[in-house]
C-alpha cells in the first residue's frame, strides 16, 4: 500500500496504533505480523535489526491488508532497500542521513527525536512526523510539555509504551502510539501467537476508544 505523507499521517492518526516487530527469526516475525493483521492492526513496522528483515517486509506487504514500514532506517541504502522490499513508510531512532534522503524521494518518514531542538530539526528536514524515543524516559508528562510549544508537530511516542501508557499519551496529544515489546512480547522470536493475539485485541479495543 503506497501513501503520500498526508494520507499516511491521516491513516495512522485514525488507526492510532503502530505495532513494532523486532525479533530474532524471520519466519516468526512474518507469523507475528500476520497474526497482528488478523486482529485488526493496520500499521506495522519491521525493524531492520530483525534477521532477514527485508524478506519479512516483503511477505507482510504482499498480504495486502496492512501498511508495512521499515524501522531502524539509518542510511540511504536502508531507505532504498526497504522501499524496494515493499515498505510504504520508514522510521528512524535518530536524526540520520536517511531522513532527508527519504524526504527527497517522497517516502513518508518518522524521525526519532527526544529533545525540542531535535523535534524542530526533524520537521525542518521534512520529516512526516517525529518519533519521541525513548518515550518512557519522560512519560506522558514530557510529551505534554513538548506539545505546548509545538502543537503542529505530530508526535509518535515509542519505547516502553504499554496499554495504559498508550491511552495516556493519546490523551495528551500523541497522534498515534508505537508499541513494541508490550504488544509483541516474544512472538517474533518463537513465542506464543495466541497470547500475542489476545494482547493485540486488548490494544486495538482500548486504543480505538
Amino acid at each position: 500500500m503506497g501513501d503520500s505523507s498526508g494520507d499516511f499521517i491521516g491513516g495512522l492518526r485514525a488507526a492510532r496504533l503502530l505495532a513494532i516487530i523486532r525479533g530474532s527469526n524471520a519466519d516468526d516475525a512474518v507469523a507475528t505480523g500476520l497474526a497482528l493483521i488478523d486482529e485488526g492492526v493496520r500499521y506495522i513496522e519491521v525493524s531492520l535489526t530483525t534477521p532477514d528483515a527485508l524478506r519479512v517486509i516483503s511477505a507482510l506487504a504482499a498480504d495486502g491488508r496492512a501498511h508495512i514500514g521499515a524501522g531502524t532506517v539509518l542510511t540511504e541504502g536502508d531507505v532504498t532497500e526497504s522501499v524496494a522490499a515493499g515498505a510504504s513508510f520508514l522510521l528512524t531512532p535518530a536524526l540520520a542521513e536517511s531522513v532527508p534522503f527519504a524526504v527527497a524521494r517522497g517516502v513518508p518518514i518518522i524521525a526519532g527525536v527526544f529533545t525540542p531542538s531535535e523535534a524542530l530539526a526533524a520537521m525542518r528536514q521534512g520529516a512526516t512526523a517525529v518519533k519521541l524515543f525513548p518515550a518512557a524516559q519522560g512519560g506522558p508528562g514530557y510529551l505534554k510539555a513538548l506539545r505546548e510549544p509545538f502543537p503542529q508537530i505530530p508526535f509518535l511516542p515509542v519505547g516502553g509504551v504499554d496499554a495504559a501508557a498508550a491511552e495516556q499519551y493519546l490523551a495528551v496529544g500523541a497522534f498515534a502510539v508505537g508499541v513494541g515489546g508490550p504488544l509483541i512480547g516474544d512472538a517474533a522470536s518463537g513465542g506464543d501467537l495466541d497470547a500475542l493475539r489476545a494482547r493485540a485485541r486488548d490494544f486495538v479495543s482500548r486504543i480505538a476508544s
